[in-house]
């Protein structure tokens, strides 16, 4: 059983800044790509960020130069540090994690979500 749990959502100003966390708990083995969704009411789930264990990352155009992903592989760990925040930011957010149990495969989990509200 593999478990990832976000934290650290909540409600900012715009202009403000938040740090969400995302740990992944369980059987785990390795953990290749992570990265960080989210889906706005009404809209689809799109990517926000993703960085590989190697620590390479790929950003949405739309906050590109406002977040900051980052990991700790010791502790199973993936941030997103969130500044200058718009009210257009307003989603839940999800960490997901391609995650192997066992050599040779892996799976692609999810977590439950956190909810970032940004008030204008």
């Amino acid at each position: 059983q593999v478990q990832l749990v976000e934290s650290g959502g909540g409600s900012v100003q715009a202009g403000g800044s938040l740090r969400l966390s995302c740990v992944a708990s369980g059987s785990i083995i390795s953990i290749n790509d992570m990265g960080w969704y989210r889906q706005a009411p009404g809209k689809q789930r799109e990517l926000v960020a993703t960085i590989t264990n190697g620590d390479s990352t790929n950003y949405a155009d739309s906050v590109k130069g406002r977040f900051t992903i980052s990991r700790d592989n010791a502790k199973n760990r993936v941030y997103l540090q969130m500044n200058s925040l718009k009210p257009e930011d307003t989603a839940v957010y999800y960490c997901n994690g391609d995650i192997s149990r066992r050599f040779g495969v892996s799976y692609t989990y999810w977590g439950q979500g956190t909810q970032v509200t940004v008030s204008s």
